[in-house]
């Protein structure tokens, strides 16, 4: 239990992280306060450009890949048994995408977990990561709304796990339930989005350069 507890933790404090808004304020720019509000590196990289988006993003997805794959390998340190590195790794993403969502150090008010999210499956199942990715990409391309290929991304995840482990040896019902917990994260935090997009009003991704 202490070792949960060690990991719940460090991984929240690791999520909660707000690259989005000290990149903002390197920029003299309260990013909460200009375009959508959101510290996420959609935002970020509309209002600032890609030379502060794009590290918000790289940092963001790190975030979540770090917690995911220190605490597998904390765990393996302390007992070698794969089910119990397997779960603290679970523990240590969803911590981490709590953190980034709901940082106490921003009075809870986060980024939406895409990215860390993203970077937390790559240290769980790297396969499937690229798979989300692919999806991710394609229906950006197709929509040009970020927030509907991170919907669509989310949604579409779980189904990909279930295929995955229904293929495989390992049928570890932990990581479909993780999926899931997950989908319902970024859904529930794209919420305004959801709603903009029904009255027509979501704005398509444009970049300053």
């Amino acid at each position: 239990m202490p070792v949960f507890s060690i990991i719940l933790i460090a991984s929240y404090l690791l999520g909660s992280i707000p690259a989005g808004y000290l990149a903002g304020r390197l920029a003299r720019v309260d990013i909460r306060k200009v375009g959508s509000g959101n510290i996420g590196a959609t935002n970020v990289t509309r209002v600032l450009g890609k030379r502060y988006g794009y590290p918000v993003f790289v940092i963001d997805f790190l975030k979540g890949l770090i917690a995911v794959r220190l605490s597998i390998l904390f765990a393996k340190h302390i007992q070698s048994s794969g089910e119990l590195a397997e779960l603290t790794g679970i523990i240590a993403a969803v911590a981490c995408v709590v953190g980034h969502a709901f940082p106490i150090w921003l009075r809870f008010k986060g980024g939406k977990g895409v990215a860390t999210s993203a970077g937390a499956l790559f240290g769980l199942m790297p396969l499937t990561a690229l798979v989300g990715a692919l999806i991710w990409f394609v229906v950006f391309k197709l929509t040009g709304y970020v927030s509907v290929a991170s919907i669509t991304a989310a949604i579409a995840l779980p189904i990909v796990i279930f295929i995955v482990l229904s293929r495989s040896e390992a049928h570890n019902a932990l990581l479909f339930y993780f999926s899931i917990c997950l989908a319902a994260l970024v859904v529930f935090r794209h919420r305004s989005n959801l709603v903009r997009l029904a009255k027509g009003t979501e704005s398509r991704f444009q970049k300053r350069k």
